[in-house]
């Protein structure tokens, strides 16, 4: 089928597409309503369906003979580990695990908080929950313990489950002493904390509320999966919210198994015993989606590892770890490769690699400029997808469907729209533009499946921040245009608009111009305030590893080269070379923070950041305009 019919077919009929696709499945009783409303008159999917994602992920596999098949390859470069992990291995760890949370009253519907580094165990912790029907929410390993407090008194687990450090590249982070901290700052009362010991750094234990993981699998009794409605809740992921305070999106069970099923193939041509890597976090929304559900509902071999780009041990890890199990598909963030890029501009590292089963590089996270996509692509001679989705939605609301008719791709488009998303280019006052019009990128109602339909504990939040902008319409948040053949191509956060005397423009497309000099690794356009014309651009720039260019003279290029591009209405004047960019632990340039910076502003640091001392170099440079 091509993409046009199956496109044409999800927005006509999009109860009987969906309804195919649930088929596919192994439900316990399989859905008869395909979509209805909630008691809060939100869009849900499978309303009647009865299910059990981790039956659909493992013991299902078995059942049809897959059991012997690897599930999982974990590879840690920074504990010099590898293991492999079949399809029925897996399900008896995860069978045994459930036994354990089962002893401590864990059941259906209960929060279980998750606090792990790229384990094995983090991914059986995961499944263990969806076992038993209970909730579980992934917070990335070593957040500070006053973010980890936040969400502990949002969520109100009983139970944590946790390892006793996770492992950076040159340090040990121990993981006990900050949920020790963040458990006595939370107003919520967890009842118990089970921990996995790793040999770097054995924790020591509360006696009456902490549990040695290893020894209650001693005396655990296996469990077997709970039914669950379709439209129960899989898990709680926290993400950022405009108030400061994180929004805990919710995911359904059935329609969540459905999109990620679906997307696999269609989106990343992926079939049963295939190797696919998200060389992500299971912090991450990826982590939770391509990590861990679709490839396992897919059946495939999932690669969980725990390491850098760069680093573990250089700048070839990537390429490594390809060749070694035959990836066919890597998805990571644009960041991951222009830090390839920067410590490796001659591309030495992947000499000694053959990469001959890798077949696709998927990009997301954040804006792939042209400048990254050409250099993969030139550099691997693969197809190279951008596509784009958020936390809200669980997967991808815009890519290229290479299992289902592969598109010509264009440099800086995530291309189109996938199945179930009817994609619109609102102005301000909610009306559609035309083609290569920038406004506000919105999603028309009913979202397909695996998309949020509520906020943890505040549907209120979910309404305002989603529903109220546009009527008819989910807010993306994000700007973008869409071409005269319907290819989508993404700007950025809305809020990354500048207003340079009451022309508004796109630092994305600044970012873009400033990415294809030849000496640039990486960059960052923010706009300032300016006494004049309102905000002013002003760009950051990283160079490639031993590039040595008079800053003058780059500026002076940079410049040339945005008044050409796009004209001197950009007026932008200003370029600095900086050694680094404050980003979050998924590679996201935190350009609110930097402008919060150069305006001298109040600001708080993230919890995400991954690196703080980055900051420092920052304001000196800011500072020293």
């Amino acid at each position: 089928m091509s993409y046009e019919k199956e496109y044409q077919k999800s927005i006509q009929t999009p109860e009987l597409f969906w309804q195919e696709k649930a088929d596919q499945l192994d439900w316990f009783e399989p859905p008869s309503r395909i979509l209805g409303s909630d008691e809060n008159g939100i869009d849900r999917w499978f309303m009647d369906g009865v299910m059990n994602t981790c039956h659909m992920a493992l013991d299902y596999h078995v059942e049809q003979g897959r059991g012997d098949q690897i599930a999982i390859h974990y590879d840690s470069p920074v504990t010099e580990t590898k293991e492999s992990i079949c399809y029925k291995d897996l399900r008896d760890q995860v069978a045994l695990f459930a036994g354990v949370l089962r002893k401590q009253g864990v059941k259906k519907g209960d929060r279980v908080l998750i606090y792990m580094p790229m384990i094995p165990q983090a991914c059986i912790a995961m499944l263990a929950c969806a076992r038993l029907g209970a909730v579980h929410s992934v917070v990335f390993g070593g957040f500070a313990a006053h973010e980890l407090a936040i969400r502990i008194e949002d969520a109100t687990p009983d139970v944590i489950v946790s390892a006793s450090c996770g492992i950076e590249v040159n340090r040990v982070i121990d993981y006990k002493a900050l949920l020790d901290k963040a458990v006595e700052l939370a107003s919520h009362k967890i009842k118990h904390a089970i921990i996995w010991q790793r040999p770097e750094s054995l924790a020591n234990l509360i006696e009456g509320r902490d549990i040695d993981w290893q020894l209650a699998l001693q005396t655990a009794q296996a469990a077997d999966c709970v039914p669950v409605l379709s439209t129960d809740p899989l898990y709680i992921l926290y993400t950022s919210g405009t108030t400061g305070r994180p929004k805990g999106v919710v995911r359904d069970n059935g329609s969540h198994a459905v999109a990620m099923k679906y997307s696999m193939k269609a989106i990343y041509n992926m079939d049963p015993g295939d190797v696919f890597w998200a060389a992500s976090d299971v912090g991450w929304v990826v982590g939770h989606s391509y990590i861990v559900y679709a490839p396992l509902l897919q059946g495939l071999t999932t690669v969980l590892y725990e390491g850098k780009p760069i680093g573990t041990p250089d700048a070839g890890a990537f390429w490594r770890v390809c060749e070694e199990y035959g990836v066919k598909a890597l998805f990571s963030a644009p960041t991951a490769f222009r830090a390839i890029k920067k410590a490796d501009p001659e591309s030495v590292c992947l000499k000694p690699y053959r990469l001959n089963k890798l077949e696709t590089v998927f990009m997301a996270g954040e804006r792939l400029d042209p400048a990254t996509y050409h250099w993969v692509k030139d550099l691997l001679n693969v197809p190279v997808i951008d596509h784009w989705w958020q936390t809200e939605t669980g997967w991808a609301i815009c890519g290229n469907l290479m299992g289902i008719e592969a598109k010509e791709p264009k440099p800086g488009s995530s291309t189109l729209p996938s199945p179930g998303f009817n994609v619109k280019i609102l102005d301000d006052e909610g009306n559609e533009v035309g083609p290569n019009v920038q406004g506000n990128v919105a999603l028309k109602l009913p979202l397909p499946p695996s998309c949020l339909a509520t906020i943890w504990g505040n549907h209120d939040r979910f309404k305002d921040g989603y529903l109220k902008t546009f009527e008819g319409y989910y807010t993306s948040g994000d700007g973008g245009y869409i071409d005269e053949e319907g290819y989508v191509f993404i700007m950025g956060r809305t809020d990354d608009i500048i207003n340079v005397a009451g022309h508004r423009l796109s630092t994305g497309e600044m970012e873009e111009v400033i990415a294809s000099h030849p000496d640039v690794a990486e960059c960052a356009v923010i706009g300032v305030k300016c006494d004049i014309k309102g905000q002013k651009p002003l760009g950051l720039v990283l160079l490639k590893d031993g590039v040595n260019k008079n800053e003058s003279q780059l500026e002076s290029e940079i410049i040339s080269n945005i008044r050409s591009e796009i004209g001197a209405v950009a007026s932008f004047k200003e370029a600095k070379v900086v050694q680094r960019l404050p980003k979050t632990r998924s590679g996201k340039i935190l350009r609110k923070l930097i402008r919060q910076i150069a305006d001298g502003e109040e600001y708080n640091v993230p919890s995400t950041i991954d690196d703080p001392a980055s900051l420092s170099e920052i304001e000196s440079v800011l500072c020293a305009r």
